[in-house]
């Protein structure tokens, strides 16, 4: 199969170089100049693992390739798979679907007779109707498909979740687009992933729901953590004892400083106006909201607290300033809310991260960014965990001890024991603990 990838972000790439892995050929387009550039030179954009050798692979097996120019490509397309992005609007919180529009405007007079247009960016419900109608305007004969294909990725395990995933989600309204992607997941089917075919408004419905269901199960144990560390429990116990039953699962039970990154807050806000705009509010999904929002807001205080109260002049080491490990991506992260509180206390703030340094300069004023972990904790009055990054999982704890002025580790991901971090003398600060 022919294939155009319409935007090289996080989904349009990882998506691009996993089909061309599968044998398909496909081109990623993208208007930002310097994107092409840096791929076609061999420089991957984004940080995720295994995509850089990916990418290699498959450009040199002459499967993938780059280019500015969507009117040379899109013409002996079979399928057009539209991943731009749509971040939340200012001031509803809907979508902006504009640039998925603006593809469907620029891609309709260049589609062949019998293109499947794929929209694999997060839309609401609906917005394949429009994708179509735009289509239909520019081109009234043209006899093509629109299908919905939503994306499952982790960032940081986004290769392994496409190549083996839970499930693929179609959503098509006629047999012709069913059989395209049929066609273009075949090697997946062979492994006997399931292929889950259903309406085009079904599949734009899935991804949000999916989204939003997990983002109440972090919220949920996240609300649990606090009434633990009230009633004197470990909610590691507790998350266990809940996680082993297999109508919940323990999967999204591990408690922390709030979700972040590119999905949950958007998705949760999409869906909210969603419900708003159909007359089917939803309050389970606006409560998950207010209290992720209201849980980054408090581990800045939890910091507070935990040296004292009388915080003016102190300072504090953030080891992790990414919404989650092995991304680059600081999108809603916890520690822009945690730095912000910090220094508003009139802390002193430094930060390390393994990858997220470079994009945490956009988002974050005023930080001290240091080359690695010790550095960091050197003379700080408290180390704080923020991401659950492997290379903090195995600190060396007594050179922590000696290096920080107060030996106080402050563990927002609860990578540690209480026991082994006190038997090295340091104060240990945990969630839900």
């Amino acid at each position: 199969m022919r294939i155009v990838m319409i935007g090289t972000g996080y989904v349009g790439l990882v998506s691009g170089a996993c089909f061309a892995d599968f044998g398909h050929q496909v081109t990623c387009v993208d208007k930002d100049k310097g994107k092409i550039d840096a791929l076609l030179a061999g420089r991957i954009p984004i940080f995720e693992p295994g995509l850089d050798q990916l990418v290699e692979s498959n450009v040199a097996a002459g499967r993938l390739d780059f280019t500015l120019d969507i009117a040379a490509v899109l013409p002996e397309a079979d399928a057009v798979f539209i991943a731009v992005g749509t971040p939340s609007r200012r001031g509803d919180g809907h979508a902006d679907l504009s640039y998925v529009y603006a593809a469907a405007e620029e891609m309709a007079p260049l589609l062949r007779d019998g293109a499947v247009v794929v929209d694999k960016s997060t839309v609401p419900v609906g917005t394949g109707d429009e994708v179509e109608a735009i289509i239909r305007r520019k081109c009234p004969d043209l006899k093509f498909s629109v299908a919905s294909n939503p994306e499952f990725l982790r960032e940081g395990a986004a290769i392994d979740d496409f190549k083996r995933p839970d499930r693929v989600v179609i959503g098509v309204n006629d047999e012709h687009a069913e059989k395209v992607l049929q066609e273009i997941y075949r090697p997946l089917t062979r492994n006997d992933s399931p292929l889950l075919v259903m309406s085009r408004r079904a599949a734009e419905l899935t991804k949000y729901a999916a989204n939003a269901f997990l983002a109440t199960k972090i919220s949920f144990i996240n609300e649990i953590a606090d009434l633990c560390e009230k009633v004197g429990a470990d909610v590691v116990d507790v998350a266990r004892g809940i996680g082993t039953d297999s109508r919940i699962g323990g999967r999204f039970l591990q408690p922390g400083p709030g979700y972040g990154g590119s999905c949950f807050p958007k998705d949760t806000l999409a869906l909210l106006k969603t419900g708003q705009d159909f007359g089917a509010p939803l309050q389970i999904v606006e409560s998950v909201v207010k209290v992720n929002d209201d849980r980054k807001k408090a581990m800045g205080q939890k910091v507070i607290n935990a040296l004292g109260g009388d915080v003016a002049g102190k300072t504090v080491a953030l080891l992790g300033l990414t919404f989650k490990a092995n991304t680059d991506d600081m999108r809603d992260s916890p520690a822009i809310d945690i730095v912000a509180a910090l220094q508003a206390a009139g802390i002193t703030v430094r930060g390390y991260d393994p990858e997220g340094m470079e994009t945490s300069k956009a988002v974050i004023s005023g930080l001290h960014y240091c080359d690695d972990s010790y550095q960091c904790m050197d003379g700080a009055d408290a180390v704080v965990i923020v991401t659950e990054w492997d290379a903090f999982r195995a600190l060396d704890l007594g050179r922590a001890k000696g290096l920080l002025a107060r030996p106080l580790l402050v563990d927002l991901r609860n990578l540690y024991s209480r026991e082994d971090v006190e038997k090295q003398g340091l104060e240990y600060v945990a969630v839900g603990r």
